[in-house]
């Protein structure tokens, strides 16, 4: 696995070479969409509201700031404010772990240290397990501004960027009824722990599977051992194997019919 980036974790006056790596793979599963004739990819044309093909070098970006009344941004402007790339991911924080809300969470990365950094990074790993801590930090990725948080798990350093605090929706945005008022008995609520008390285990993460996903690639695998929907690909041609098996057996029916002699005068 290659690093995505390279480059500076700093906390104060300490300067630690790092690499950042991708933490995770999303197993998700995509389709592409084929006419059912023959089994050609679908492809898609930008239109206008005329019902003409647009080209690339004619579309620019408008923010719709009314019904069909858009601030249209030319390329030079938002450059002029996109965000300049960052070797440097500074930790501004160091908060308890508790006190993020889990919300804040969006994708996950690993922090490795670069050749000769492993002193200086082991000391910031074990300080940081050893008090508890999550570093906060921003830096920019792609050319665009991530809110991060940094934390050891596992004898590593792991980033997680966040959600900023105006992306995260509050229950009180919600247009429903929560029950803040609800009345409950000692009995109901002794009842309800009693419940939960007898469900609470530790955390095994490898005994939750994506059900789905894997009955989804199970059929994949078994279809394109030799079809692909009761056909075979071969050449990039769609071939129908039972009309190619009758095929094949006319062919050789008729090549083991015994050839008729000529009539001599």
């Amino acid at each position: 696995m290659r690093p995505i980036w390279k480059g500076m974790l700093s906390f104060g006056l300490v300067n630690v070479p790092v690499a950042l790596y991708n933490a995770t793979r999303k197993k998700t599963i995509s389709f592409n969409q084929l006419r059912k004739t023959d089994y050609s990819r679908i492809s898609y044309k930008k239109v206008g509201n005329d019902g003409q093909e647009v080209q690339q070098h004619e579309i620019v970006k408008g923010y719709e700031i009314s019904p069909d009344r858009y601030v249209v941004l030319d390329e030079y402007e938002l450059d002029a404010i996109t965000p300049v790339a960052s070797r440097v991911i500074e930790i501004n924080d160091f908060v308890r772990l508790e006190q993020i809300d889990p919300r804040h969470y969006d994708a996950s990365y690993y922090l490795v240290p670069e050749t000769g950094a492993q002193k200086a990074y082991a000391l910031l790993l074990q300080s940081m397990a050893e008090a508890n801590v999550v570093g906060v930090a921003k830096f920019v990725l792609r050319s665009k501004e991530y809110l991060a948080a940094i934390r050891p798990a596992e004898g590593a350093l792991t980033l997680s960027t966040m959600l900023f605090a105006d992306e995260i929706v509050k229950p009180t945005e919600l247009e429903t009824y929560l029950p803040g008022d609800v009345k409950l008995t000692d009995k109901e609520l002794n009842m309800a722990r009693q419940l939960i008390n007898s469900l609470v285990t530790e955390f095994e993460p490898e005994k939750y599977e994506n059900e789905y996903y894997k009955s989804v690639m199970g059929l994949i695998d078994s279809k394109a051992e030799t079809t692909v929907g009761g056909k075979e690909l071969i050449g990039g041609k769609v071939i129908d194997i039972m009309a190619a098996i009758e095929a094949s057996i006319a062919a050789i029916k008729e090549k083991e019919k015994p050839k008729k002699k000529r009539k001599t005068s």
